[in-house]
């Protein structure tokens, strides 16, 4: 990871402050919960905001439309600062306890079992924060007081913890989704917010090309593809919906073990919305992009 920042040219004083993380906190209890990524994050802006915020011990809201790298980001960070991570996925019946702990029985007695934040707060992890937006704001409140200054957890009944000094917390939210809501002003205040850019030609035929072998055509073909759905979508044309890296790499998949080149695609991106008309916009495009007489042997080398 070292050497990939280097590749794309972050400030050798933030490299050597991850150095000097990594020697100051070592993590030799959970070395199977830092993740193993198998995708990196291209952007250099992004990569030097977000490694910034973790070395002067804040935490990180990453914020913005589908398709954009959040929870890619969030594994790669885990990696470069060799963190264990404990993801905590919000939904509308998140509380207290879901997030902190709750009392359970042990042996005919009353325990405490820990909850996620806990875990992170103790054991110097990152916790991923995932669609915080899904949250009641008022269920998540619990959890100000390990996201501000004080870095703590009361716990009613139990101990007041303190946070780890290596403890960091990285929140992801996408806009517009069902179910979610706005944060109040008194949850964004705990976190430094990075707006995470579209997508690109050069981060997307990187992406491509971590998974196949692909011809220079077929990666040119696949990016315009996700390149123009995506700008459709920006002057709402389409909907954010068949915006879907997943289903094109998964299309792609598709192709690679014998399927045809449209009906993959129908599978992996047209058939992700549900109207009619949207379907025929983007069906149109694929039609313009892709003749009938593409083979496997076009799209794949070897």
């Amino acid at each position: 990871m070292i050497n990939f920042l280097k590749e794309q040219g972050i400030n050798n004083e933030l490299i050597n402050g991850i150095l000097e993380f990594r020697k100051k906190y070592s993590n030799d209890k959970y070395i199977e919960r830092i993740p193993t990524p198998h995708y990196k994050y291209y952007g250099k802006e992004v990569w030097e905001q977000a490694i910034s915020a973790i070395l002067q011990g804040s935490n990180i809201l990453l914020t913005g439309p589908k398709a954009t790298g959040k929870n890619v980001l969030c594994d790669n960070l885990a990696l470069l600062f060799e963190r264990p991570t404990w993801n905590i996925s919000f939904h509308v019946n998140t509380d207290s306890s879901t997030l902190v702990g709750t009392d359970t029985f042990v042996n005919n007695q009353v325990s405490f079992r820990p909850g996620p934040v806990y875990d992170v707060a103790i054991n110097g992890g990152f916790g991923i924060l995932d669609e915080v937006n899904m949250a009641k704001n008022d269920s998540v409140a619990v959890i100000h007081s390990s996201l501000d200054h004080r870095r703590i957890i009361d716990i009613p009944g139990y101990d007041k913890i303190k946070l780890d000094d290596a403890t960091r917390f990285i929140g992801t939210m996408n806009y517009g989704y069902a179910g979610t809501r706005e944060l109040n002003e008194a949850l964004i205040s705990r976190f430094l917010i990075i707006d995470m850019p579209m997508s690109d030609k050069n981060t997307l035929e990187n992406i491509l090309k971590t998974d196949f072998d692909l011809t220079k055509n077929a990666i040119e073909l696949f990016t315009k593809l996700f390149l123009d759905l995506q700008e459709k979508s920006l002057n709402s044309e389409i909907s954010s919906r068949p915006i879907d890296i997943r289903g094109l790499i998964a299309a792609i998949g598709a192709m690679k073990i014998g399927l045809d080149i449209k009906s993959a695609l129908k599978i992996g991106i047209v058939n992700k919305t549900f109207d009619n008309f949207e379907k025929e916009i983007i069906q149109d495009e694929i039609d313009s992009l892709f003749s009938n007489n593409l083979t496997k042997e076009d799209i794949f080398i070897g």
